[in-house]
């Protein structure tokens, strides 16, 4: 008994000793054998490849005060899947003067072939230049001799004049990562502000100084600030639904240049302050000067029509339908290029910032308080609040205020009301541009609720078919969504209901849009055959689903589940049935709520004679959720789509 115990104990010390040896190197670029015995990635089974080790070093060069960024990459190919992660395409940029060039270029393949190792160098053949433009060229080649289980490996020298964003560095990518550094030498002359974006932490943050690092001729030296930072085990960053741009998420580290104190004694400011970007607004051909165009407008809407309106608001809505009717968005977000009042007036159509300025003016032609909001629109990323940043801004709508009460508003798009904005633009705050009293932040909150509420009556008839009517009012951003599927093309939106559902037979389809307000009423009227097995019939109370898959998939998050508003759906459903049938059985209750109360779920049902009552809600009560709540919320949508697929009203007939 004692030997086997023994034998036993050696032999499982022995496998996980084994175990433990076949590890991948992330400590280093070279390739080792354990790089190639390993063929699995338990950390995510998801990913068809895995970088190991990665590393980069930047510094100032001493004699030509060039940005020098030396890189090393070492990736594990896991499947063929992965083969695509050895396609390398590197990005130069140059202005007229001045160009980005990459030096010393070195790749290889490294596979296990019949237990031995075998590596295959990038040749200088295989290296590329792809010319997009004349600002950018794009160096490309393809690691050789790529298998599964390949490792490739590959460095190279960037050299770039370009030093006032320095060289970012992006702890996270597509791939997951074992280990990421990555050292800067800064001298102290260059004043930087540096930024860690999202939620992953460093492991390793070290500053040491680098005394007198540069020289010049005149006597002239600086210290030089050098800092190691480290990542490791970080997540692959994966896109996937309720998420604004990837760039808000994705761990890295960013620089914007704010002083150079140079030799002379010359301090040069780079980032400027906010009051410095007013005034140079002020000036701008393409938006100051164009906020002073209102003699053109004077005449598009006659005197009379503006008189005849009962109230301030009144005119106000006047003139934002005039505009929105009567000019047509070229689709384009520009707002600080090309711009010109004349041109859309003449032209009849115009991009963001035309539109929106010609309202403005209109606006404020007839004594209304309005001014510009530059924001950036959800896909484009969130704007920095340290400084101006002013090319970080895509897109420009208006804020109105009537009696103490603002609305924002935007006429390039034919389906909104007056006082809702799109959708995209939803991205946290603006700045609104006030050159009288100074420009501000100001936050870009909803104006109108957002909701789905279902009303059902439905007959269940002793042939063993129904009648039913459902009542769907939708509001806020939910009616927008509709009302412009509706407009689009009105058959193909009252098709898709013949189509999705061709047991049934349609009597009637109303699709009501209130022009002045988010709602959108659809009146629905139809019939069909029960499920029956025997006597019984099984009904499914949720016949128009709002949760038919649960949207978030991904095993973890790292970056926020964002709808952008708060969100409700109402399902009010009532059966009736004649004394011929009794409940055989019904969904039991259910209640469900997230952490802080951020969101509930609630199921219920009640029987009566004749009649069974269903009431479900779901209610979000925040935009946004950090990611530390997404497998609760995961769980939460998880039992959404169980209670809209599988609630069930079980009737028996009698006799």
């Amino acid at each position: 008994m004692r030997k086997l115990s023994l034998l036993t104990l050696l032999t499982f010390l022995f496998t996980n000793l084994l175990i433990a040896q076949i590890q991948f190197n992330s400590e280093n670029i070279i390739v080792t054998k354990s790089d190639l015995e390993k063929n699995t990635f338990e950390q995510d089974t998801t990913a068809n490849a895995v970088i190991l080790y990665e590393f980069g070093n930047a510094y100032i060069d001493k004699r030509t005060f060039e940005l020098v960024f030396e890189y090393k990459k070492k990736v594990k190919i896991l499947n063929r899947e992965g083969f695509k992660h050895s396609n390398i395409s590197l990005r130069l940029y140059n202005s007229d003067r001045n160009k980005e060039k990459i030096n010393n270029i070195k790749g290889s393949t490294t596979n296990l072939v019949n237990g031995q190792i075998k590596r295959t160098n990038l040749e200088p053949s295989q290296i590329f230049e792809d010319k997009i433009d004349e600002n950018n060229t794009y160096i490309k080649f393809t690691l050789p001799d790529i298998k599964e289980g390949s490792v490739i490996t590959y460095t190279y020298e960037l050299r770039t004049p370009f030093i006032y964003k320095y060289q970012p560095w992006y702890f996270q990518e597509d791939l997951p990562k074992l280990y990421s550094e990555y050292i800067t030498s800064i001298p102290g002359n260059y004043d930087y502000h540096i930024k860690l974006v999202g939620d992953l932490e460093l492991k390793t943050h070290d500053m040491t100084l680098d005394k007198y690092c540069i020289k010049v001729s005149n006597g002239g030296s600086a210290h030089c600030t050098v800092a190691k930072y480290v990542m490791t085990n970080i997540p692959a960053f994966r896109e996937e639904s309720y998420m604004r741009a990837a760039s808000n998420y994705i761990s890295r580290i960013e620089y914007e240049l704010k002083t150079i104190n140079r030799f002379d004694g010359v301090v040069e400011n780079i980032t400027k302050s906010w009051e410095t970007a007013d005034k140079e607004l002020k000036t701008n051909q393409n938006f100051g000067k164009q906020l002073k165009k209102e003699s053109l407008v004077k005449k598009l809407i006659p005197e009379e029509e503006i008189l005849k309106q009962n109230s301030t608001l009144d005119k106000a809505k006047l003139i934002y339908d005039f505009v929105k009717n009567n000019y047509t968005w070229n689709n384009k977000h520009r707002i600080f290029k090309d711009i010109s009042i004349k041109d859309v007036i003449d032209d009849k159509s115009g991009n963001t910032a035309e539109i929106n300025l010609l309202l403005y003016n209109l606006l404020k032609s007839n004594d209304l308080k309005v001014n510009p909001v530059l924001l950036s629109t959800r896909d484009h990323g969130l704007v920095t609040k340290l400084f101006p940043v002013i090319s970080e801004f895509n897109y420009l709508i208006l804020k109105l205020e009537i009696e103490d009460k603002s609305y924002f508003l935007d006429a390039t798009d034919k389906d909104l009301v007056f006082g809702q904005i799109p959708f995209k633009c939803l991205n946290d705050y603006g700045r609104e541009i006030d050159f009288d009293n100074g420009s501000k932040w100001i936050d870009l909150e909803p104006q109108t609720k957002s909701s789905i509420i279902q009303k059902s009556v439905i007959t269940i008839n002793d042939d063993y078919t129904f009648n039913a009517t459902i009542n769907i009012t939708s509001l806020g951003f939910k009616a927008l969504d509709i009302k412009k599927e509706f407009n689009k093309n009105n058959q193909k939106f009252i098709d898709y209901y013949t189509q999705a559902f061709p047991d049934f037979t349609f009597d009637n389809i109303d699709v009501l849009i209130d022009e002045d307000t988010l709602k959108v009423n659809e009146i629905i009227t139809f019939s069909g055959p029960v499920n029956t097995i025997g006597n019984k019939v099984f009904f499914d109370p949720f016949i128009f689903k709002n949760f038919t898959e649960n949207p978030l998939k991904l095993q973890e998050r790292s970056y926020p589940v964002d709808f952008g508003y708060k969100d409700m759906y109402t399902n009010r459903i009532k059966i009736f049935f004649s004394d011929n049938f009794v409940v055989n059985d019904i969904s039991k209750e259910n209640t469900k709520q997230l952490p802080q109360s951020s969101a509930l779920s609630i199921f219920k049902s009640k029987k009566e004679s004749g009649i069974v009552e269903f009431y479900f809600k779901a209610n979000f009560y925040e935009k946004s959720y950090h990611h530390f709540y997404y497998k609760e919320l995961k769980s939460f949508f998880d039992n959404l789509v169980d209670l809209q697929s599988n609630s069930i009203l079980v009737l028996e007939k009698k006799g």
